[in-house]
């Protein structure tokens, strides 16, 4: 993409209403577009971020069989009234919203109810599970408190899962094959060294819900974590009695982190209450047993800056990069732009470029928006480098380039088999 062709443009001035750093660069650097406090848009390059984790989630969750769909995000209150999740003194956070003919309805915040009811319609026997469903659905919450840019919004995407098992045993199996899938997302999207499996409060039927926390300082959470083990707890239940119930022993680090995702088991609090059910092979009847599992990419995105950003810019993984290279054209000499061009349509054949093909665009602004917006390499077609035999090619998160030819360049961009 040419970047003279982009709508958007970055901005040198920080907004004076955000507090939190990763919706300042997003903002900053044309990713996101705020629509009021809680609630953001997202521009072509923060589409491009988001759409490649969503891709990462959604190959790991098929990968240990998840099917996916997607829901509405309008609800039928009768339902919920049957978990009794209706009543705004129990669900503080409902969006609602009435019918012209004075119907009252829901705008999802989850989707345990509704996925119930649809399995009713589709398991009745031992031998339609077990099954796991996930979509990307937009969930709405009437958070109080909107303040951490797109790590905390009223509206968001959230990839949740549900799995549906014969019986607990068949439901920590599957259970442990989501932990593990969820390492791998954290792990390809840039930020596995820094995140932690960390045992949490219980859902409605297990002593311990397991969450993912990121380390960063500007996190909301306070986590334990025991390097020796690679885990963490929340300081929520962080005591001796856990410690001990978990036979965990060694020091404990307090730290700050962000959490990027959770698991937890449900049991058969919504098959009782929903009545979703299934005949064993002895012919009883019995509850269907839950899980659910869940992550905000976006939240994950937001993580992801604040974690990684530096007093420059975003710093993007090459896993969730917009795209792998920015190259830059510098100065007015007609015989670098044709050669920059050139370039450009080579790289283009097999690599994501955003060319900075910008004129009247000084290089010191040049590479300010480069750093800003993160992209993993830098290449830089200037008079100097062509006459050193190349494009100064550098890594955003190292100080120093080199200059290259035209063929080590598309060798090193060359995607991996």
């Amino acid at each position: 993409m040419r970047q003279s062709e982009l709508f958007t443009k970055t901005k040198k001035e920080v907004p004076t209403d955000e507090v939190s750093k990763n919706a300042e660069l997003l903002i900053r650097g044309g990713f996101i577009y705020k629509e009021m406090a809680g609630v953001y848009s997202y521009l072509p390059l923060g589409l491009l971020v988001l759409n490649k984790i969503e891709n990462i989630i959604r190959e790991e969750m098929n990968a240990i069989g998840g099917q996916e769909i997607i829901m509405t995000a309008l609800q039928n209150p009768e339902l919920w009234k049957k978990t009794d999740r209706w009543d705004n003194e129990k669900v503080d956070i409902w969006f609602k919203t009435k019918l012209k003919n004075n119907t009252e309805l829901g705008l999802a915040f989850t989707h345990e109810e509704p996925l119930t009811n649809i399995m009713k319609n589709y398991i009745s026997s031992y031998r339609d599970l077990p099954k796991s469903v996930y979509q990307f659905q937009n969930k709405f919450r009437n958070e109080v408190r909107a303040k951490s840019g797109i790590m905390r919004t009223r509206e968001f995407i959230m990839k949740d899962l549900y799995s549906f098992s014969k019986n607990e045993a068949e439901h920590l199996e599957f259970y442990e094959k989501a932990k593990k899938a969820y390492t791998k997302i954290f792990e390809r999207s840039g930020i596995g060294h820094l995140t932690y499996l960390t045992f949490a409060s219980g859902g409605s039927f297990s002593k311990f819900s397991h969450e993912f926390q990121t380390v960063t300082s500007t996190g909301e959470d306070t986590i334990y974590v025991n390097e020796e083990n690679n885990i963490a707890i929340n300081k929520e239940v962080f005591t001796d009695d856990v410690k001990k119930d978990l036979s965990l022993s060694g020091d404990f680090k307090e730290t700050k982190a962000v959490e990027v995702g959770n698991i937890f088991t449900l049991g058969t609090r919504f098959s009782d209450a929903l009545d979703l059910t299934y005949q064993t092979e002895k012919g009883d009847k019995k509850p269907v047993f839950m899980g659910s599992y869940g992550i905000g990419p976006a939240r994950l995105m937001g993580t992801i800056v604040e974690a990684l950003a530096d007093d420059k810019g975003i710093i993007w993984p090459e896993t969730v990069a917009p795209f792998q290279v920015h190259l830059l054209a510098l100065g007015e000499d007609e015989a670098v732009l044709v050669e920059a061009d050139k370039i450009y349509e080579s790289l283009s054949a097999n690599s994501e470029v955003l060319f900075d093909d910008r004129r009247e665009i000084s290089a010191g602004e040049k590479f300010a928006d480069a750093d800003l917006l993160g992209i993993p390499y830098r290449a830089v077609i200037s008079s100097r480098s062509l006459k050193e035999g190349g494009v100064e090619l550098k890594k955003r998160a190292e100080e120093k380039g080199k200059v290259v030819s035209l063929k080590e360049l598309l060798v090193l961009l060359k995607p991996s088999a």
